[in-house]
């Protein structure tokens, strides 16, 4: 606005428009407002004022919405509502969880501040700052089209009947038309100002928002993990169990079989459930490997390191047991990145260290491969960073051409004992 390039810009005419649409909005508000008084006095008598005033009460709701929708005209940067989502489905609960927050009755009193006192101040700003101006600087024309002789009255204020007179007072319009432009422009800032200081969230109620926006993804990836361990525990158990007391059977009964067809086919079938009690442990290792439950992170990495078709040596001290969705989560981002070194790094030899210092747990994973790894052509670690992002912790890919990779992961976590973890 300080330069005079604005009056020149779409600004300007952003905020007459903020401003007449406020006029016409507040004046629809009045009309809304002593609607809700009179219905209320007037159900006052059949005691059932207070519950139509509560229910009024939510009329500020979607005045509140239509202020943001009009923020935009000149404050582009997003006005949030800091509404909670209710706790369950239907119009009670949704009662309930609007009439109990401190949004709804701070929009509330918006909205009668904004019926009783700010759709005035708008139209004075506009009349002012626009109308008067552009009213004075129209006398000549309002002359020419005056046929009795009378001449024009300016502002309801004064007559002018000459075309001297006339041109003196469009050159005074002129003149004022560029202060007016800025006040508006100035009113229109300080009235959005205005209106997103009072319908918008305070920091406080935006940080207990964001607190509880991590508390419940802490617990969703909390029941993911308690739900793979069911999974696993469940397959495990059950059809584990079967599948080896199958092969079992079989095995028995193709020694007891005569040579043949019949010795054959068993041996297939045989063969066949040995393969598919292979897939089934794999499958079982990569849900949630009894391992990490039973013996912690160290036991897992070392034993995800044996199974790697790639060298690996092995540096991770730990002296303790970090929290299951911790231990989890870097257990599955070494799996994923040791994956990643067999499958596409042409590596002949792969690192992996850590341990844990100052509150957070260190993890790396470095080989000597061609380099050039990409997360986003589907390597899989985009959907573990998410997993450690959770947790507040940072995953870290480095890996120019021609190598070498290292993938760092740095999760805060204390450790406890597995004496403490067992109990």
């Amino acid at each position: 606005m300080s330069r005079p390039r604005f009056l020149l810009s779409a600004w300007l005419w952003r905020s007459a428009a903020y401003l007449l649409t406020g006029v016409a909005t507040g004046a629809a508000t009045l009309v809304g407002v002593v609607t809700a008084a009179v219905l209320c006095g007037a159900a006052a008598v059949a005691v059932v004022g207070l519950p139509l005033l509560a229910v009024a009460a939510l009329g500020g709701i979607p005045v509140a919405g239509v202020e943001r929708h009009r923020l935009r005209l000149i404050d582009r940067a997003p006005a949030p509502g800091g509404h909670q989502v209710p706790a369950a489905p239907g119009l009670r609960a949704w009662l309930t969880t609007r009439l109990r927050e401190q949004a709804t009755w701070r929009e509330f009193g918006y909205a009668l501040l904004f019926a009783v006192l700010l759709w005035p101040v708008d139209a004075l700003a506009v009349t002012l700052a626009l109308l008067c101006p552009l009213s004075l600087l129209a006398t000549p024309l309002l002359l020419a089209l005056a046929d009795d002789g009378r001449g024009v009255k300016v502002l309801k204020q004064w007559t002018v009947t000459t075309w001297p007179g006339a041109w003196g007072v469009a050159v005074l319009g002129l003149l004022l038309l560029g202060p007016g432009a800025y006040a508006l422009g100035v009113t229109a800032g300080a009235r959005a100002g205005l209106t997103r200081l009072l319908i918008t969230p305070r920091e406080r109620e935006l940080g207990a928002a964001v607190v509880e926006l991590a508390r419940s993804r802490a617990r969703l990836v909390d029941a993911f993990e308690a739900e793979r361990r069911r999974i696993e525990r469940d397959l495990h158990d059950g059809a584990q169990q079967r599948l080896v007391a199958l092969t079992m059977t079989l095995g028995l009964a193709r020694l007891d079989a005569p040579p043949g067809a019949l010795a054959d086919q068993l041996a297939r079938a045989h063969e066949e459930a040995g393969k598919a009690l292979a897939e089934l442990r794999e499958l079982i290792h990569g849900i949630h490997p009894k391992v990490l439950t039973d013996y912690g992170l160290q036991a897992a990495v070392a034993d995800a390191a044996d199974r790697c078709s790639v060298p690996v040596d092995l540096d991770l001290e730990l002296p303790g047991r970090p929290g299951q969705a911790v231990e989890a989560a870097a257990y599955f981002v070494v799996c994923e990145a040791l994956a990643n070194v067999a499958r596409h790094s042409g590596a002949g030899r792969v690192r992996v260290s850590g341990g844990h210092r100052d509150g957070r747990l260190f993890l790396e994973v470095c080989d000597d491969g061609r380099g050039g790894a990409d997360p986003s052509a589907g390597s899989g670690l985009t959907g573990l960073a998410d997993r450690v992002s959770v947790l507040d912790g940072r995953l870290a890919l480095t890996s120019p051409p021609g190598g070498p990779t290292l993938l760092r992961v740095e999760i805060p976590c204390e450790l406890t004992g597995a004496a403490d973890r067992c109990a």
